[in-house]
């Protein structure tokens, strides 16, 4: 027959420890070393207009050219086919960048407002992207810490439908030799030293067009 005694301190052992729970840590971006890091993927010496140590087509380095009329400045096009993003100026020009952009259908035209962005973003995968591969993307289900090899790379634009975030970004990239081919799980890459260079350039409010890809021929110089 159990006691009271035998009963409180069974009770005791059975119920007064809390169960543990695993709670992850979000991702965080150190604000210390984003200077080391913008150091690091931005070659030596670099000039927009020439230095690509990355070994892609030379249309793709940035380029001032002459914007279409009646465009507003301030405003991002991106032409899926060519795999440029033109940043519209105010003196009727624009400047030109080599982008990736997504693989197969996950690329998605549209208008979007780039409502955030962010220096040396984390990154966490949607939960279609872990669906669609697990094996590339459920061990980053809790998120990955900012930096060099962060998928988001130095800066990112977030692109929204009116309020509501798409998961669209555009983006730095760690692998520069993507660019001019499409790569992507739905978002437009850029090479990290020419985002930062652009960053400062676009405000939070401009629009940004995502036009649509070629059918069947990659693009080509």
């Amino acid at each position: 027959m159990l006691t009271r005694r035998h009963f409180i301190a069974s009770s005791a052992a059975l119920f007064s420890a809390p169960i543990a729970q695993q709670v992850s840590a979000a991702p965080v971006s150190d604000s210390s070393k984003w200077s080391a890091w913008d150091a690091q993927v931005t070659p030596a010496n670099f000039d927009p207009a020439t230095s690509n140590p990355w070994g892609f087509h030379p249309r793709f380095l940035p380029q001032v050219v002459e914007a279409n009329t009646g465009l507003t400045p301030g405003d991002i096009h991106v032409d899926a086919v060519a795999r440029y993003l033109y940043h519209i100026r105010g003196d009727g020009t624009a400047m030109r960048y080599g982008v990736a952009i997504a693989r197969g259908n996950l690329y998605e035209p549209g208008t979007y407002k780039i409502r955030r962005k962010a220096k040396w973003p984390t990154w966490t995968p949607t939960a279609a992207m872990i669906a669609r591969d697990p094996g590339l993307y459920a061990q980053h289900a809790d998120g990955m810490n900012a930096g060099p090899s962060n998928p988001l790379g130095s800066r990112a634009f977030y692109l929204f439908v009116g309020n509501r975030d798409t998961y669209l970004r555009i983006h730095g990239t760690p692998y520069p030799k993507s660019i001019g081919g499409r790569a992507s799980s739905g978002c437009v890459r850029m090479v990290m030293a020419h985002i930062n260079g652009l960053y400062d350039q676009v405000s939070t409010g401009a629009t940004a067009y995502l036009y649509p890809p070629e059918n069947t021929v990659t693009a080509r110089s």
